[in-house]
C-alpha cells in the first residue's frame, strides 16, 4: 500500500466501530485518532465494493487494499449511474417527494444501483458544494423570506439638497431564490406593509409562509416559541390568507435564505449603482426594478438554470392566487371610550354607542376610514378626518333623554367646575356653548378641572380667567398659561366673568327627570 495510507489495521477497525459498534464517525475518528472525512471516505470505498461485517476470513490485507483502493467510489458502471443532482434537489421541492421515493424510482430503471444510504450519501456530498442557502431544501410556493438589507441608498431631495437614506426591502422564495427588493424612505409600519403588497404583486400570488426577521414593525413582541405578530401585520396575512412564521431569536439558519438573497441584491444592485445619484424614491426604485430582472436572469454559478426559470418551473405554479383586492393598509390603535362617547385617533374624535364609555376598543385606521371594534364586533364605522381637534359625531350614538343611567350632564360639570371658582366655571361654559353638541366640549372641560391635581385651585382659577379675557376657550390654553407662569402676572382689568347660561342645550339632570315624570 502507499505510504501515505493508514494501516490495513486501522481500516479494519474503522470497519469494525461503525459496523459492529455502531459508532458514530466522531466518536471513531476520537478512537482511532483520525479525520472524520477520512472515515467516510473508507466506508464509501467499502461499502462501493460490497464489504460488509465481519470481513470474510480469507480476506488478507494484501486484497482488501486492492479491493479498496484499485479504484475510486466515484467510478461506477452504467447500471450505477445516478440521475443528474440537479433533478433531485429540484425533484425533492416538490411537495410530497423525498429522497427515499426518488431512490425508489431510481432502482426500478437501475435494479442493480447504489443502495439507499450511498444514494443519499452522494447527493448530500453534491449538495454540501452549493451555497449555504440553496443546501436548505424548501417545498415550491412554501416559504417567503423577507427582511431589509443593512446597507442603505442615499436620496437627494432636489429642492434642498438634503440626503436621507433609504432603506431596501428584500424578499425571496424558498425553492427558486427568485428576490424582489424595493425601496422605501423608512422601516415604518406602513412602509412595511406596502413592500408586503408589492412583494406578493410581483410574485404572482402568494405562499403559504411568510418568514419575516424579528422586527419591530412585524413582531411586537420576539419570542422563540410564541412571537406576538403586530395586529396590523397579522390583518394583512389574514387578507391573503398566509401563515407568518418569524425566524427564531438567534437562529441565523433560520433565515438563511434572505440574508444569503440580502448580500446578494447588495452585490449585484446597490454595488452596481453606488455612482448613481437619486433625486427621488421613485427614480431608485425603477433602478432597481430593472437591475433586479438582470438579478433573476443571471445563471446559477454552481447548478443549471437561473432564479427566474427555477420560479417558472417551481414555485410560480405552487403559489395561491392573490385576492380580487389588494389589502389596505389599516393600522389598529387602543382607545379608551370617554364619558362623551368618543374616541381620539389623531387628534381628531369620533363617536361610538353611549353605552360603551370607560370600555376599551380597537380602532381600525385607514387612509379612508375608521372602523371601531368592541370584542371583535363593529360598533361604529366613520369615513377619516383629518381636521385637529374636531368632532365626528353620529346621532345614534348619542345618549337618549329617557335614559337613567345618564351621569354627566353640563349642569353637573359646570357645578363641578364652580367649586374651583367662577372663572372656571365661566370658561367651562363658553367651552360647552362653543359645541353643536355639549357632550363635545366634556373631555376640553374634564382636563381643566384635572388641572388641580397638577397646580394649586387658585392657580387653575387664575389661568382661567387668563383665557377668558383672551377668548381662549381650549384645555390646551388653560394648560399652556399654567406651563408659562402667565397665570401669576396681572390681568388689566378684572370684570365679573360669569355670566348666565343660554345655550339651549344645557339641560341638567332635573330637566330629565321632570321629563320622565311627564312620560308616567
Amino acid at each position: 500500500m502507499a505510504a501515505e495510507r493508514l494501516s490495513m489495521r486501522t481500516i479494519k477497525e474503522v470497519l469494525r466501530l461503525k459496523w459492529e459498534k455502531k459508532l458514530s464517525k466522531k466518536q471513531i475518528a476520537t478512537s482511532c485518532n483520525i479525520a472524520r472525512s477520512t472515515i467516510r471516505d473508507y466506508l464509501e470505498r467499502a461499502q462501493s465494493v460490497g464489504l460488509s461485517w465481519p470481513l470474510p476470513s480469507d480476506l488478507d490485507d494484501g486484497r482488501l487494499g486492492s479491493l479498496l483502493f484499485s479504484s475510486t467510489p466515484n467510478e461506477s458502471s452504467g447500471k450505477r449511474e445516478l440521475p443528474a443532482m440537479e433533478y433531485i434537489r429540484k425533484e425533492l421541492t416538490r411537495k410530497g417527494v423525498t429522497l427515499r421515493l426518488l431512490w425508489l424510482e431510481y432502482r426500478q430503471t437501475n435494479p442493480d444501483g447504489y443502495q439507499y444510504s450511498q444514494f443519499c450519501l452522494r447527493y448530500h456530498r453534491w449538495s454540501d458544494t452549493l451555497d449555504v442557502s440553496l443546501r436548505q431544501t424548501h417545498r415550491a410556493g412554501e416559504k417567503l423570506f423577507v427582511d431589509y438589507a443593512g446597507q442603505t441608498i442615499p436620496v437627494t431631495d432636489p429642492v434642498s439638497g438634503q440626503i436621507r437614506e433609504a432603506r431596501l426591502f428584500v424578499a425571496t422564495l424558498g425553492a427558486s431564490s427568485y428576490t424582489f427588493a424595493w425601496a422605501a424612505s423608512s422601516e415604518d409600519l406602513p412602509s412595511w406593509i406596502e413592500a408586503h403588497v408589492r412583494a406578493f404583486t410581483f410574485f404572482g400570488g402568494v405562499p403559504e409562509i411568510l418568514v419575516p426577521d424579528n422586527l419591530k414593525s412585524g413582531v411586537t413582541k420576539p419570542c422563540t416559541y410564541e412571537p406576538d405578530i403586530n395586529p396590523t401585520y397579522h390583518e394583512m396575512a389574514r387578507h391573503y390568507g398566509v401563515v407568518v412564521i418569524p425566524a427564531r431569536v438567534a437562529r441565523p439558519k433560520d433565515k438563511a435564505k434572505v440574508e444569503s438573497a440580502v448580500q446578494v441584491v447588495e452585490r449585484w444592485i446597490l454595488a452596481a449603482l453606488r455612482n448613481h445619484s437619486f433625486f427621488s424614491i421613485e427614480e431608485l426604485n425603477r433602478a432597481i426594478a430593472q437591475k433586479l430582472q438582470e438579478l433573476n436572469s443571471r445563471p446559477f454559478q454552481k447548478m443549471n438554470g437561473s432564479r427566474r426559470s427555477l420560479y417558472e418551473t417551481l414555485d410560480r405554479p405552487a403559489l395561491k392566487p392573490l385576492p380580487s383586492v389588494p389589502y389596505e393598509y389599516a393600522e389598529c390603535k387602543k382607545a379608551r371610550v370617554n364619558i362623551d362617547y368618543h374616541i381620539e385617533i389623531d387628534d381628531h374624535y369620533y363617536s361610538v354607542p353611549y353605552p360603551l364609555v370607560k370600555e376599551q376598543v380597537e380602532a381600525w385606521v385607514t387612509a379612508r376610514t375608521v372602523e371601531v371594534l368592541f370584542k371583535n364586533r363593529r360598533v361604529a364605522c366613520h369615513p377619516r378626518s383629518y381636521l385637529k381637534g374636531k368632532h365626528t359625531t353620529l346621532a345614534e350614538h348619542m345618549p337618549k333623554a329617557h335614559q337613567k343611567y345618564l351621569e354627566w350632564t353640563p349642569s353637573r360639570i359646570m357645578n363641578w367646575a364652580g367649586q374651583n371658582g367662577p372663572n372656571t366655571r365661566s370658561l367651562v361654559t363658553c367651552i360647552l356653548e362653543s359645541r353643536r353638541h355639549p357632550e363635545q366640549g366634556f373631555r376640553s372641560c374634564l382636563g381643566i378641572i384635572r388641572l388641580g391635581k397638577r397646580y394649586s385651585a387658585e392657580r387653575v382659577e387664575a389661568a382661567c380667567g387668563r383665557a377668558l379675557l383672551l377668548k381662549a376657550y381650549s384645555y390646551k390654553s388653560v394648560e399652556s398659561i399654567l406651563k408659562t407662569n402667565l397665570d401669576k402676572q396681572v390681568l388689566p382689568e378684572s370684570p365679573c366673568l360669569e355670566k348666565p347660561i343660554l345655550h339651549y342645550n344645557i339641560r341638567g339632570r332635573e330637566y330629565y327627570q321632570q321629563k320622565e315624570a311627564g312620560h308616567a
